[in-house]
């Protein structure tokens, strides 16, 4: 068993791609290794900015010879079908081997020295090589069939054992001599083998190993703050891209002007991270310091003292342009800066930044006046709390969350946000703060993009929460409104994002809000028409989604639909769904079961976000215990029995018409036995527990009601027999199985319960 050594030399090759490199050539390797029937047994693949290097461990000398039998086609197939089988196993017909009438082919393989295979293979690997971004270069670069990489390719090191593996790809032969460090070592190393790769190269100060770089830059930076009584603000992602920068990292700490310290923090984080890949310091209170680690690339033989005193005089340019923005910012008021986004396009079909500002502020408003955010026990500012803090009156409230939302995008059109979009939100936050307004609308501002992503925060405070759930009900509504709907993969929008955002907003602050006649207010306004939301209040609150759809004419006139407005209601019911879809993946990834998810939402009609959680989790409950997975097992055979009696056991939808009314049982019937009676008087008792329980959303009580079912329809089941001759027999008790899965589907769809 031998080991192999691989190293393809480049210049340099961006940090961002260096990790899907070191995956991509374990991949082609491994593949060119299992087509060629070899074993590749330990692989360990490093990177530099300069070369990608692989060691394959333990592989065979030869690979072991092969012997295939291959199925063909029949004696009596067209010719074609035994030429091509002919083409495939590179035989002649008189190879071949006629059993009953199909032909059957015999290869033999002999077996091949590794060296071969792996010469064979090197080339493929490096043409069949994926990159984000490649090029070609050199004198043939002119043609399509030239060597295509992500930096010129200049040497190949390729050892089998102590033995070279002789390829070419491209007038680059494989060779034994590699390259030391750019600037302590540019002659040429001999490699011996695989066992002393990594060692040659470190003692030409290259450290091959990305994780050992980044370990050293991880730890030599944390001392380097340490030494001058600062702590480092960790970053891994800038220490892996600070291994890919470097192939012998030296951590330095340098200083700047406190004066600087005057700009947001984040501000100074992100020019030293974004734009010189520095890590910034903290003091001994947790406060931003004049000080900042650069990664040297190189020993210094001043100790790094140069290269910390040009790191230094860049950083400096670099705060000075950002000291520079902060203070023409603070030059105009935000109310100012919002007049220029009148001038920016949210959206050819749905205007500009400004028209989606007024409709958030218009809708931030209504929420707080129509009671779904509300203010009590909120302190009026920030820093303030206490038991005799102010609380915000609702006009107060919904001033503040108007005022928070009609302010909320003018930082899009700031000097620093346009330097850093990172910062959008957070420096309109800053300059809300610098002139005088309010904590709680500086708040919103900062904050009513949140939550991003999975594990961001979720807004809490009334007036965020106001702005934040207005902003993004916007997004989704109006894009739907326009038919811009996610497909597949593609989500140019963000819409699904924003739809799991709105969930988890009023999923963490228990928001009783009815997303339908929200949705349907919000496409309806128009951009100067605050009266559509009176409309709204008056046709909509207080009727469920089904109640809507069969009693309603859409008769509302509206210059964007027709009259009546048939379209309507189609754009809001597929924007509920949507809402639905993603409220599924959350909650799934939360540890919720995916079929009981589905047995909740299978009953549809329901917009109470809120409600619907309830209802899963008591379920997810219930069917822990003994009397859900009886109860179920009862459902499921009493619904098969349905359904050979061609008796539908749909759920009824919620909100449609005689929802919660019981099926009627037939008459029953002379000679009725215990079970018969027993199961009767337990649905008399458990449908209207049941019902009343949901209706009251007391979803662990209507659990509770339907476990009362659980002994009676196992009784029901052991002691009679339901397809009974006699036809009236058959009939009530059909009934009342009718009535039992009715019973269940007050609560959830159980035919969609695994189990």
């Amino acid at each position: 068993m031998t080991d192999f050594l691989l190293e393809l030399r480049c210049e340099e090759i961006p940090a961002r791609m260096q990790a899907g490199a070191r995956a991509e050539l374990e991949k082609l390797f491994s593949a060119q290794m299992k087509a060629a029937g070899l074993a590749t047994g330990d692989l360990r693949i490093w990177s530099t900015p300069r070369r990608l290097a692989l060691i394959a461990r333990d592989l065979p000398d030869a690979t072991e010879a092969v012997r295939e039998e291959l199925k063909g086609p029949r004696t009596s197939a067209p010719p074609q079908a035994l030429e091509g089988f002919l083409r495939k196993t590179g035989l002649t017909q008189d190879q071949l081997e006629d059993r009953d009438g199909i032909w059957f082919a015999l290869i033999e393989r002999a077996g091949r020295a590794t060296r071969d295979v792996l010469a064979e293979a090197i080339p493929a690997i490096i043409r069949g090589f994926s990159w984000p971004k490649s090029m070609r270069w050199g004198r043939d670069s002119y043609s399509s069939e030239s060597l295509r990489w992500v930096r010129p390719l200049s040497g190949i090191v390729a050892l089998f054992g102590d033995e070279l593996v002789e390829c070419e790809i491209d007038g680059i032969r494989a060779a034994t001599a590699t390259r030391g460090h750019r600037f302590h070592c540019p002659g040429d190393i001999t490699i011996g083998s695989a066992a002393d790769y990594a060692e040659k190269l470190r003692a030409c100060h290259v450290i091959v190993d990305h994780q050992e770089r980044a370990a050293i830059i991880r730890d030599g930076a944390a001392k380097a703050a340490a030494a001058a009584g600062l702590t480092l603000v960790e970053d891994e992602g800038l220490v892996v891209e600070n291994a890919g920068l470097t192939e012998w990292p030296v951590p330095l700490l340098g200083r700047f002007d406190p004066a600087f310290l005057e700009v947001p923090p984040e501000v100074i984080q992100l020019t030293a991270r974004v734009n010189q890949k520095y890590f910034v310091v903290e003091d001994s209170d947790g406060k931003l310091a004049n000080a900042f680690v650069c990664t040297a690339n190189i020993a210094a033989s001043d100790g790094g003292a140069a290269i910390v005193a040009g790191n230094e005089k860049v950083l400096a340019a670099r705060l000075s342009d950002a000291r520079f923005f902060w203070e023409q910012d603070q030059k105009k008021t935000l109310e100012q800066h919002a007049e220029k986004l009148a001038n920016i396009t949210f959206h050819e079909k749905l205007g500009s930044v400004a028209d989606k500002v007024e409709r958030v502020a218009k809708l931030a408003r209504w929420l707080v006046e129509e009671g779904v955010v509300k203010s009590s026990s909120v302190p009026a500012q920030a820093g303030t709390q206490g038991d005799n803090a102010p609380t915000l009156t609702k006009a107060e409230l919904a001033d503040q969350a108007e005022l928070a939302a009609r302010l909320c995008k003018a930082d899009l059109v700031t000097e620093m946000v346009g330097e850093f979009p990172e910062l959008q939100g957070l420096m309109g936050g800053y300059y809300a703060r610098a002139e005088g307004l309010p904590d709680a609308v500086a708040d919103a501002i900062r904050d009513h993009y949140k939550p991003v992503g999975q594990g961001d925060d979720v807004p809490t405070a009334p007036v965020t929460v106001a702005v934040a759930l207005a902003d993004k009900l916007d997004t989704v509504s109006k894009f739907f409104e326009i038919g811009e709907l996610p497909t597949g993969s593609k989500d140019p929008f963000a819409l699904r994002r924003a739809a799991i955002a709105v969930s988890r907003i009023i999923e963490a602050n228990e928001i009783r809000l009815p997303l339908w006649p929200i949705i349907a207010g919000q496409i309806m306004l128009s951009g100067g028409s605050s009266d559509m939301y009176a409309i709204v209040r008056q046709k909509f609150w207080s009727r469920t989604r089904s109640e809507i759809h069969q009693e309603y004419r859409w008769d509302i006139p509206h210059e964007r639909f027709p009259d009546p407005l048939e379209t309507l209601p189609m754009v809001v019911d597929g924007l509920l769904d949507f809402f639905a879809d993603r409220l599924k993946v959350q909650q799934r990834e939360a540890g919720v079961r995916h079929d009981l998810i589905d047995a909740v939402f299978a009953l549809g009609g329901e917009d109470d976000l809120v409600r619907l959680l309830d209802r899963v989790k008591a379920l997810q409950a219930f069917m822990t215990t003994d009397d859900g997975a009886n109860l179920l097992a009862g459902y499921k055979r009493a619904a098969n029995i349905l359904k050979q009696a061609d008796m539908s056991v749909a759920p009824a939808k919620a909100g449609a018409a005689g929802d919660g009314a019981p099926t009627p049982t037939p008459p029953a019937f002379a000679g009725a036995t215990d079970e018969d009676r027993a199961l009767l008087a337990a649905l008399d008792s458990a449908e209207p527990a049941a019902s009343a329980a949901v209706a009251d959303e007391r979803f662990t009580d209507a659990m509770v009601a339907l476990a009362s079912l659980r002994a009676p329809i196992d009784a029901f089941f052991e002691g009679v027999m339901v397809n009974d001759p006699d036809e009236a027999v058959r009939a009530f008790r059909l009934g009342l199985l009718a009535r039992f899965t009715d019973a269940v589907h007050s609560v959830a769809d159980f035919s969609k319960i695994e189990g």
